[in-house]
């Protein structure tokens, strides 16, 4: 059960935007604005250049909350983020902008892996990681795809289009 338990999920999705680079990068880069658009943030924090504060929607609606800090920085190229050791999530992230072919915008790569939570509640669970995972409330390849498709539809619309509160036909 503790292999279970203590494996890493890795999920990662590219899309295309059709924005320049440096756009893409600079809205990213101002962690203020991931809530906008990565849906399980309920709030974000943050405190410098380099630390900040996340808090997310989790399993039953309960929120969790760990820090989070910048690994890296190359400037209209690359932004990767870790927790800090002891939070509440073991997680990291990485998203890579690169022009696309045929002057067609970005191609924007996002990776995320994490550790799904132990102790009490992933005893209790014991299931396959994928299942584990969905204690952040949804499956992982599915998140980090609405995730991207957000960005997407935000940068290039300028608002994420959403059928919420719409009478169903």
């Amino acid at each position: 059960m503790s292999m279970v338990m203590n494996q890493r999920v890795k999920v990662e999705k590219t899309l295309t935007i059709n924005k320049p680079v440096e756009e893409l990068y600079r809205f990213w880069r101002n962690f203020d604005n991931l809530p906008r658009f990565i849906k399980h943030l309920k709030e974000l924090r943050v405190y410098d250049e380099k630390r900040s504060h996340w808090i997310s929607k989790g399993f039953l609606n309960e929120s969790v909350e760990w820090d989070v800090v910048i690994t890296e920085d190359r400037e209209n190229e690359l932004i990767a983020w870790t927790s800090v050791e002891g939070a509440a999530i073991e997680t990291s992230g990485r998203v890579h902008f690169k022009p696309a072919p045929g002057d067609r915008g970005t191609e924007v790569k996002t990776i995320r892996e994490f550790t799904p939570p132990g102790g009490a509640i992933g005893a209790a669970l014991a299931k396959p990681v994928a299942d584990i995972a969905k204690l952040f409330g949804e499956d992982p390849e599915l998140q980090i795809k609405e995730d991207l498709r957000g960005f997407k539809m935000l940068m290039e619309a300028g608002e994420i289009a959403t059928t919420e509160g719409q009478p169903r036909g």
